[in-house]
């Protein structure tokens, strides 16, 4: 891809950049990553507690964004009560490896942006 092709795609006006702000906010990539090491549909209670930091509404949210953006599949069981488990498609699964190399990134570079942002805090004081 060519440079003016990449500024066309990231600067206002770009459906892009509202993809990476979908997929790359606070809570996607951590449901994303949990439903694919369970490997299997998972329901919402069992999801929220394999993440346990978010709250009911957040999650709620983030799978219905995710659900909508064609990342997580919703299956609603006819029972008493009803059982709703949470998937990930194939766009997901594409995903992945992408998600994986950035957590990678992240655990690579974590000490020295920490430590970047320690210092930059002592000299904001």
């Amino acid at each position: 891809m060519d440079r003016t092709t990449i500024e066309d795609a990231l600067f206002p006006g770009c459906p892009i950049r509202n993809i990476l702000a979908r997929i790359s906010d606070k809570w996607s990539i951590l449901v994303i990553y949990t439903l694919n090491k369970e490997n299997r549909a998972v329901r919402f209670k069992e999801l929220q507690r394999k993440i346990p930091d978010i709250s009911q509404k957040m999650l709620t949210v983030t799978l219905r964004t995710l659900e909508e953006d064609g990342y997580v599949t919703r299956t609603i069981y006819p029972e008493v009560p009803p059982r709703v488990e949470y998937a990930l498609t194939e766009r997901a699964q594409t995903l992945l490896p992408h998600i994986y190399a950035l957590i990678g990134w992240a655990l690579e570079n974590m000490d020295a942006i920490l430590k970047d942002r320690k210092r930059a805090i002592v000299h904001k004081a």
